[in-house]
């Protein structure tokens, strides 16, 4: 039986990949679900290729469209709208919900999903930021496995493979260091949004694009390591790679580091997280180390607050690290759209923290509540 697979976010750059992925391996998986926020068309395109049961987008205004362009294929069926999400991937033939939906939006289909007992892989890293701890007590509670797609998550998972319960010194979480890596401050006030996109290493969206920038993107990754390792935040080192062919490693208690190593391309930790514990063959790039070097630095902390914020967040718990992402998702925007300075983006996330009500032991409903009051609050800053 073909593995049926759920994607959430598939115009996306992991949804996509994990197309070509499934592509390639149409023998064992199958497309069962197709999910977009905006993109109608490129959604229809996919669903006419891959003929999935159904296919929803999220934003209902494009409704109408999408039914339209998919009207001469009835056997798919078209949804639209959040509710819809949260139904889709509960449906009785799907074995994995692949989470790759950008931001907060992520956190209630994957909570569904958790519930109605689909093996989780995980994409969306604000999910774990957000809500760690109660995701990580839902996934015990239903006995579901989360498998993270993150490359850097995907790289620690598989160097712990074999592992058992050996005990983790430290893990060391690698960073690309972003377009901004060698700029000084002064240089770093005047950059705009296009600037931020041009990222050395990797092909992303915007969103996440901006918060490599920023190093946020990695201050989320500190979280998400702590929730899906079981590792406080002061074992977890964040080191700037700029090659990004080390993607991660884990320190054990005798000194010795495993780490997974590869050219940058997240068709590799999407298939693993679809095939685990098994490997599969992968038509992409080889890794070819005669090529270049391995550098490895310390990340510079005055410049890039983000990161910084991102470990305070962690330090405090309850729901700080929920207002920090609500914050920065109203930033990154405002950043995007040349509403807010690049600089900025860590005053207003700062300020937020400060602002916003502290809850120490959070339930799903004050998550809600702290998501929309962070965002009111970072949204009045900016005028």
């Amino acid at each position: 039986m073909k593995k049926q697979i759920c994607i959430l976010g598939s115009t996306g750059s992991i949804g996509t990949q994990a197309l070509d992925v499934i592509e390639q391996h149409s023998d064992l998986y199958e497309v069962y679900c197709l999910t977009a926020n905006n993109r109608y068309e490129m959604l229809a395109q996919q669903a006419r290729k891959f003929r999935p049961a159904a296919v929803v987008i999220a934003n209902k205004d494009y409704y109408e469209n999408l039914k339209a362009l998919l009207a001469d294929m009835p056997d798919i069926k078209v949804y639209a709208g959040a509710q819809a999400l949260d139904e889709i991937v509960e449906a009785g033939p799907v074995d994995m919900v692949l989470t790759a939906m950008v931001g907060y939006a992520g956190l209630s289909p994957t909570i569904h999903a958790i519930r109605a007992r689909k093996t989780i892989c995980l994409a969306n890293k604000e999910t774990l930021v957000v809500a760690g701890e109660l995701i990580c007590r839902l996934a015990t509670q239903y006995n579901v496995n989360i498998l993270p797609v993150d490359s850097e998550h995907s790289a620690i998972f598989q160097s712990l493979v074999g592992e058992g319960n050996n005990e983790i010194e430290k893990i060391l979480l690698t960073a690309s260091g972003g377009p901004f890596r060698k700029f000084t401050l002064e240089q770093m006030a005047d950059v705009k949004a296009a600037d931020a996109l041009k990222h050395p290493t990797w092909d992303m969206g915007a969103k996440i694009t901006i918060d490599s920038a920023s190093m946020m993107n990695k201050g989320f990754e500190v979280i998400e390591a702590k929730w899906l390792f079981g590792v406080e935040a002061d074992k977890i080192q964040v080191l700037v790679h700029p090659q990004s062919i080390v993607h991660s490693a884990v320190q054990f208690a005798d000194g010795g580091v495993k780490a997974q190593l590869g050219v940058p391309d997240m068709r590799l930790p999407i298939q693993y997280a679809f095939s685990y514990p098994d490997r599969l063959s992968l038509n992409a790039p080889r890794l070819d180390l005669f090529k270049q070097p391995l550098e490895f630095f310390e990340p510079d902390m005055k410049k890039f607050r983000c990161l910084a914020m991102a470990y305070e967040a962690i330090r405090q718990g309850g729901n700080m690290p929920c207002v920090v992402n609500a914050a920065n998702e109203i930033v990154n925007e405002a950043f995007r759209h040349d509403r807010c300075g690049f600089l900025q983006m860590a005053d207003i996330i700062e300020a937020t923290m400060q602002k916003a009500t502290f809850i120490a032991k959070p339930t799903y409903d004050d998550y809600v509540a702290t998501d929309a009051e962070a965002r009111r609050i970072a949204a009045e800053m900016l005028g």
